[in-house]
């Protein structure tokens, strides 16, 4: 069995339209979502290391949860560019490249690409959108990640946590 973690990156800005896509920073619902989720997120697993889409909004994503999760460093973020992308297939792609001794994998990416991947794993319709700063975790019954290609269907949905959950006052 592996573990996969997905997290859309949080709320971007379009405030600047001369910014190329990759660059476009946080907006301000992002800059307060992302330490909130890092908080809980942080309050109920141990840092991991997270494969960060090189997207200034990805980047920012994980600075912000390293904020307000306890024991999450800089160097827990791993700039990953095969994942500033929009399709799922170039995702599992990457997925399938990894070592078979890792048991989980984080990934800060985008959308449609991670919601895709929930459905490819889980089922179709197991979800319409992940939100911005959205994470998801999966099950995988699988012994590599080589079999993810594979593996229509064989990943359970175990735990989800939207920024929208979580109280103000967080």
């Amino acid at each position: 069995m592996k573990n996969l973690y997905l997290m859309r990156h949080a709320k971007s800005s379009w405030e600047d339209p001369s910014l190329a896509d990759i660059e476009r920073p946080l907006n301000q619902r992002g800059r307060r979502d992302a330490p909130k989720m890092g908080a809980t997120l942080g309050a109920r697993l141990v840092p991991m290391t997270f494969h960060v889409s090189p997207a200034e909004r990805a980047q920012r994503t994980f600075r912000g949860m390293r904020k307000n999760w306890s024991g999450l460093k800089k160097t827990h973020g791993v700039t990953t560019p095969p994942l500033y992308t929009f399709d799922y297939r170039e995702v599992l792609d990457w997925i399938a490249r990894q070592p078979a001794e890792t048991d989980r994998l984080a990934l800060i990416g985008h959308n449609p690409a991670l919601t895709e991947l929930v459905n490819y794993f889980v089922g179709p319709g197991t979800m319409d959108n992940l939100p911005t700063a959205g994470w998801v975790e999966l099950l995988l019954g699988i012994d590599d990640w080589s079999q993810a290609r594979h593996a229509v269907g064989k990943g359970e949905l175990v735990y989800r946590l939207f920024p929208r959950e979580l109280s103000e006052a967080d």
